[in-house]
């Protein structure tokens, strides 16, 4: 049975079809993407089945009772806590907490504390930690604010909240937009670990191979499912495509041929019943639809002045944005043949090594020095934030070359796919994809020898991802590229540098290697304790060592013996509270005494256990450290 249902669906957004009777199921467990060119629908078809927009033909149908979350591509802003943010998101448990205070029907009370249990509520704090720990956010930070944070860590929230409700029907726009590799990672993991269904948009192609069963593809006004993830997706349909181009060059042959015999004979009386079979038989020929493409996306980058090397040098440069530096004793040079991609996780210092180069950060200590000629092309998605949105991509255009002439302008944003419609758009009628678009334009206007990138692919489709690869092959000019993307980083870069720990320093290897060290990074950092590397005893001398072990992990064994009766204990003694809690009779008239002396009894043995269970895990820990030394 099919957890989702989508018949004959028509959407349309402001006159303009989106899809037209689409057809799509999606079965319990199965992770579905969702692909298709920036502005073909992707989005308006998750906000249907969310239920934000109404159809304009067809149905959407959801399992019943079946739970479902959402993750926009809009970031929450206000001043509650991250957690609470996160715990908000189950309006079951936050609207049950809120009756439990304030119902007074006995039978109605014990139902509550019954779902309460039901839904593992005492639990939830610690499960929403774990998410937003998965997703780059420490222990300290989960206390603070969402308003305190960038737009790209608020998404991160949101989608902490949606992986939080583990719903039946889990519905993704764009989930590694604003992640970096280290979180993205994450989420594969928990992606792949995940029991429900997920429909995911995503431009992500690694996302896409290693987390979903099919892609489904919208292609004008239609949706077709491939199963496998991207890669296979993309076999097939360039198969079909040269299956249907074959078909159409033969059938176009068949009639090409035909219609030469009938326009030569139809006249000759001789041939007319010949020509007349033709025409019949041309007629019936079938119709192949033409497999042609939408105008393929094309970006290039003006031809840029050759700079004798070196271009850019930093000596022993130390870098921040206050007293203490993010990044110390950095040295390094750039020529107008590097290929440079730069490694770490969000915080580490990147952007603001990029801010460095491009001359917006002032070195704190050492030196740098730049060909004087040189000229810097800097993209950062944040700066979608400065584009006017009642303006047209002609006018920000124009105001960055105040001496161009209107072909130059309207040149230099063909080049980047702003044909004259999109042009002439207003900034707050294109989609996010055309503005960065627009923010690649405004960079490159003059004709830069080093582009740097921070996170250009953020918004892009999987066609104009491949067209910046393309153009940036072809560039002339030196690149530093910042990106969580491993296929951009991989196709595009041809050095690696990781900045971590406050230095920037090369990587060896290529993206496989980092997404290994990564891995073995991460498990080092889950382990409680690292063991030690002391010296082995001699023979003579073991012996005598496991005796002075023993002797040693006695009081330790006892506090473990201990805390496991009293916790069998406080369980026995917990049980029959729950139990009396939730029986109606306890909430008749003049028991309320009763109720809240259980209440405060079963929060001060909630307290015992976990006191208990971290002395148990301290005392086993110890013995293990000391068995693993030995």
């Amino acid at each position: 049975m099919s957890l989702l249902v989508i018949s004959d669906l028509t959407l349309r957004i402001a006159g303009r079809t989106l899809l037209d009777q689409a057809d799509l199921s999606i079965e319990p467990g199965r992770k579905v993407g969702l692909v298709g060119r920036n502005g073909a629908g992707k989005s308006t078809l998750l906000a249907a089945i969310a239920g934000d927009i109404a159809p304009d033909g067809g149905e959407i149908r959801l399992s019943s009772r079946a739970r479902m979350a959402r993750v926009k591509q809009e970031a929450p802003a206000d001043g509650a806590s991250l957690l609470d943010t996160v715990l908000a998101g189950d309006t079951e448990r936050t609207a049950l907490l809120a009756e439990a205070d304030s119902a007074t029907d006995p039978a109605r009370i014990a139902e509550i504390h019954e779902r309460l249990r039901a839904i593992q509520a005492d639990s939830a704090p610690a499960r929403a930690g774990s998410v937003l720990a998965g997703l780059g956010f420490s222990a300290d930070a989960q206390r603070r604010p969402v308003s305190d944070f960038s737009g790209g860590w608020r998404m991160r929230v949101s989608l902490a909240t949606a992986l939080f409700l583990e719903p039946d029907l889990l519905l993704l726009d764009e989930p590694t937009n604003h992640l970096d590799l280290e979180a993205t990672l994450w989420l594969e993991g928990w992606l792949t670990r995940f029991a429900g269904a997920a429909l995911i948009v995503s431009h992500d192609r690694g996302l896409l191979d290693a987390c979903v069963d099919a892609i489904a593809h919208l292609d004008k006004g239609k949706l077709s499912l491939t199963p496998g993830g991207y890669e296979n997706f993309v076999r097939i349909r360039t198969e079909q495509a040269l299956q249907q181009a074959r078909a159409a060059e033969r059938i176009a042959a068949q009639r090409a041929h035909m219609q030469s015999f009938v326009d030569r004979f139809r006249a000759k009386a001789t041939k007319a019943r010949q020509a007349q079979a033709r025409l019949k038989a041309l007629e019936k020929l079938p119709v192949i639809e033409s497999v042609v493409e939408d105008t393929p996306t094309r970006f290039a980058f003006p031809e840029p002045e050759q700079l004798a090397p070196p271009m850019f040098t930093a000596n022993r440069v130390s870098i921040g944005y206050g007293a203490t530096p993010i990044l110390s004793n950095v040295s390094f040079r750039l020529d107008m043949e590097d290929r440079i991609a730069l490694l770490g996780a969000n915080g580490n210092g990147k952007s603001t090594l990029a801010k460095l180069i491009a001359g917006r950060l002032a070195p704190m200590s050492g030196s740098v020095d730049r060909n004087p000629k040189l000229k810097i092309g800097y993209f950062a998605q944040h700066q979608a934030e400065e584009l006017v949105l009642h303006q047209t991509p002609i006018d920000h255009m124009e105001r960055a070359l105040p001496k161009a002439l209107p072909p130059v302008v309207r040149a230099q944003l063909a080049r980047f796919g702003l044909d004259a419609d999109r042009a002439e758009t207003p900034v707050k009628d294109l989609s996010g994809g055309e503005k960065a678009r627009l923010l690649l334009a405004l960079a490159t206007r003059d004709a830069p020898q080093l582009l740097i990138l921070d996170e250009p692919t953020n918004h892009l489709d999987l066609d104009a991802r491949d067209a910046l690869v393309r153009a940036l092959s072809e560039f002339e000019g030196a690149v530093l590229l910042i990106s969580h993307d491993p296929h951009l980083v991989e196709m595009v870069a041809d050095r690696l540098w990781l900045v971590a720990d406050g230095k920037v320093t090369p990587f060896e290897g290529d993206m496989a290697d980092y997404r290994r060290w990564l891995i073995e990074q991460n498990r080092a950092t889950n382990r409680t304790k690292q063991q030690d590397t002391s010296a082995q005893a001699s023979r003579k001398d073991d012996r005598r060592e496991r005796a002075e072990t023993r002797k040693a992990q006695a009081p330790l064994r006892k506090i473990i013996r201990d805390a496991e009766a009293k916790l069998a204990k406080l369980a026995t003694e917990r049980t029959k509270i729950e139990t009396t809690l939730a029986d109606p009779a306890l909430y008749a008239d003049g028991k309320a005494n009763e109720v809240t002396r259980l209440n405060t009894r079963l929060a001060a043995i909630g307290k015992e256990q976990a006191e208990l269970e971290e002395r148990w895990l301290e005392a086993e820990a110890e013995i293990e450290d000391a068995a693993a030394e030995d």
